[in-house]
């Protein structure tokens, strides 16, 4: 009786001790918490009280909570990284001595990985997912997570096909555990991947495969419809990879209406009953500003600069409105190439002063993030070569698209880099070596080194212009009619434009003015349609000359007036571009984006090309 008395004793004592223990771990982390959540956060305040926690002895699993608590805060509210990554790795080491600790052990290591990976440490990092995927097998959401880092960590470090194979097991593992929402996420990451890769034979099937999981899955209305934008996101950027812009217009209006279906539909706060099925692919109004941009991107190739306009500017209002709240670096991903395609947009629609601006405004972007300017350094310098070639500054048009080809690995981005160098070689007509040795490199003939239609029938007016200009008006001709029949098929009303311009030229040439005629109109109505300035210019100059030898007195006068309106509104933003002080940019080939700008006394180029 004594022994159970005792025993009953002791059990009461531990019982006390524990329920005593709570109630000081509880309000310490009370104070911590509403330290944290106070506006503004008084975060030294919350370290201290967790902190607090250690002096008393605590058991394994508070002291490995305290630990990742204090590691969490240390890491998202301050800069003392060193301190953060000592209590996560802390964490990390107690909670695996823990049995039923998961949340605590893997959120550990993905906080502990992320913060590896900004202190450039890639290599602790991956051993640390792969230890960690290797024991959350039995923990389908964490397993997974686990899985998706790890494959972000390989497609930063672009190692695409280690990528690629963490997100097939992931696609599997989801498989097994009855996640056929998850199964499509991992697929879909898959195929964005090999999109990238250029692994086209792969991709088909793939997305195949995904457009039946999608449609087959029943379950919460915002995953599902998220799931069908993912999937016509990778259909039309696919498409539109391959220069097709009229193809693509079905998927692009069903992305459309898929975002407005996702608009008006509430967020439910049901939690799906798969542990593994707990994952978005974007919040809705990223998703939002996404389809804008692949809109933007439709409206440029396609040649409706004042669509690309509107859409632009819808999509920067809401990323201006996003980025208040949220500071997700895909946003200014987002917002770079919004303005990298607005910025062609205002160079073809004669806005260069405001195109240069934007330019530099890109380049502030790239300064706060080494990340988004080691991904869109060549662009940048491609921009500024379409600049420099628009205020016909060639030699720094050459340094710059040379400077963007070496900065790239992107099939695409090449070809339409050497694509505008050789025009820009044709242009000043004594660089023959080096032009055949590009138009070589480029020959849409046999052997065209990208898949894009838009760039094959780009690489045939380049061709066109080139014999063009060594008076092999037959030659060129054949190569014209070829960029017309593949724009023609594909919508590239930009190409058509500058085609039936070229045409009409070398017909004007010949003599042959009726022909001409039939060329330059439609050249013209369709470049005020884009609206294109240079096309503008050159066809209001040619339907000036035409009229003119067929004794049109008042057609030649209206064509002259238009040629100088052209021409004063092409000259005046000119002027005022070449008068910035960014103009200064020009000149920079080498490193990061520079800071600052030195205002210039006045232009320094030639305008002889404009008048």
């Amino acid at each position: 009786m004594a022994a159970q008395a005792a025993a009953a004793a002791q059990a009461a004592a531990q019982a006390a001790q524990a329920e005593a223990a709570e109630s000081w771990y509880l309000a310490l982390l009370g104070f911590a918490e509403h330290f944290r959540t106070s506006s503004p956060p008084k975060i030294r305040l919350c370290v201290h009280c967790l902190q607090a926690v250690f002096p008393f002895k605590p058991p394994q699993r508070i002291e490995a909570r305290t630990h990742l608590q204090l590691g969490s805060v240390l890491y998202h509210h301050t800069k003392n990284s060193e301190q953060a990554r000592s209590h996560l790795e802390k964490a990390w080491l107690i909670s695996q001595q823990v049995p039923q600790f998961e949340d605590v052990k893997f959120e550990a290591a993905s906080l502990l990985s992320e913060l590896y990976c900004q202190e450039n440490s890639v290599d602790a990092a991956k051993p640390l997912l792969r230890k960690a995927i290797q024991i959350s097998q039995q923990t389908p959401y964490w397993h997974c997570r686990l899985l998706f880092q790890l494959a972000q960590l390989h497609t930063l470090e672009k190692d695409l096909v280690s990528a690629c194979d963490l997100l097939g097991v992931g696609a599997e593992y989801a498989r097994v555990v009855g996640s056929e929402y998850t199964r499509a996420l991992f697929l879909l990451s898959k195929g964005m991947l090999l999109l990238m890769e250029r692994k086209l034979q792969e991709v088909h099937p793939l997305l195949t495969l995904c457009g039946q999981i999608v449609e087959n899955w029943q379950g919460n209305p915002i995953q599902k419809e998220s799931l069908r934008v993912f999937f016509l996101v990778l259909q039309v950027t696919h498409y539109l990879d391959a220069g097709q812009v009229k193809s693509v217009k079905p998927c692009l209006k069903q992305l459309q209406q898929c975002i407005q279906t996702i608009s008006t539909l509430h967020d439910d706060e049901i939690l799906p009953s798969n542990p593994a099925d707990l994952f978005h692919w974007l919040p809705k109004e990223h998703m939002c500003v996404l389809v804008y941009l692949v809109t933007v991107m439709h409206s440029m190739q396609a040649g409706y600069l004042e669509k690309a306009q509107k859409y632009t500017d819808k999509a920067l209002m809401q990323l201006e409105k996003l980025k208040m709240l949220d500071c997700s670096p895909i946003l200014s991903s987002f917002q770079v190439i919004l303005l990298e395609h607005i910025i062609m947009c205002r160079l073809v629609t004669g806005h260069k002063a405001t195109a240069l601006q934007e330019i530099s405004q890109v380049c502030q972007l790239c300064q706060q993030s080494p990340r988004l300017f080691s991904n869109h350094a060549a662009q940048l310098h491609t921009l500024l070569g379409l600049y420099c070639v628009s205020v016909n500054c060639m030699d720094n048009a050459e340094a710059q698209f040379t400077t963007a080809l070496r900065l790239t690995n992107h099939q695409e981005l090449w070809a339409f880099i050497v694509t505008n160098l050789a025009s820009v070689y044709i242009r000043e007509g004594n660089r023959h070596q080096e032009l055949y040795s590009l138009l070589e490199r480029i020959n849409p003939d046999h052997s065209f080194p990208v898949s894009s239609h838009c760039l094959r029938a780009a690489a045939f007016y380049v061709r066109g212009l080139f014999s063009f200009f060594q008076g092999r008006y037959n030659e060129a001709k054949r190569f014209l009619r070829e960029t017309l029949k593949m724009s023609n098929a594909e919508d590239l009303n930009r190409l058509t434009a500058c085609s039936l311009v070229l045409l009409g030229h070398i017909f004007y040439v010949l003599g042959n003015h009726r022909e001409s005629n039939n060329m330059v109109v439609p050249a013209m109505q369709l470049a005020s349609k884009i609206p294109d300035m240079s096309v503008q210019l050159w066809s209001s100059a040619l339907l000036r000359d035409l009229n003119k030898a067929c004794g049109n007195a008042m057609d030649a006068h209206e064509a002259a007036q238009m040629h100088q309106n052209f021409s004063q509104q092409l000259l005046q933003d000119h002027i005022e571009a070449c008068s910035l002080p960014e103009h200064n940019l020009i000149t920079w080939t080498d490193g990061p984006p520079p800071v600052q700008f030195q205002a210039q006394n006045g232009p320094n180029t030639s305008l002889a090309s404009l008048l």
